[in-house]
């Protein structure tokens, strides 16, 4: 894959945590509710169904406000990739405001580690320049910290 460095945003992580298990949290909604935004904001909805075509619906407060993300999930490889976007929503029906594709990758770094990487595909330099002014490397690099320990929190002792 070609990255442009005008538009795609990466933040890659060596995960204290088996691949197998990354992955699950990432596909079911009793999982990723527990990571998926830096804290103190939470996740108060979600709904996904990862396979071409599927929703990937999630409602997050910040700060008492909700902000809902729908989109569909464009590519799904079992235990190494997704990719998920707001341009369009169920159905097919295009977004009226997109801002980005996510594409998300899974690989074994040894022994019960995962290499994580995150991509934050845009459609301007513009909007992605909006995503780093928001906070992409510290908020992502949160929640890759937050997915972690959940993960491990789920293995067994």
């Amino acid at each position: 894959m070609t990255l442009d460095p005008e538009t795609d945003l990466t933040l890659t992580r060596t995960l204290n945590a088996p691949r197998a298990l990354v992955w699950e949290c990432w596909t079911k909604p009793e999982h990723l509710v527990n990571w998926f935004v830096p804290r103190p904001h939470k996740v108060v909805a979600c709904t996904l169904d990862p396979r071409p075509g599927g929703v990937c619906n999630t409602t997050f407060d910040i700060d008492g406000t909700a902000m809902e993300n729908n989109g569909v999930y464009l590519e799904v490889i079992p235990g190494e990739k997704l990719v998920f976007t707001d341009t369009y929503t169920e159905g097919w029906k295009p977004s009226p405001d997109p801002f980005m594709t996510a594409i998300i990758t899974f690989a074994d770094a040894g022994p019960g580690q995962t290499t994580y990487t995150a991509i934050a595909r845009h459609r301007s330099a513009e909007s992605a320049r909006q995503h780093v002014e928001m906070g992409f490397y510290d908020g992502w690099g949160t929640v890759a910290a937050q997915l972690e320990t959940y993960a491990q929190g789920l293995m067994p002792q």
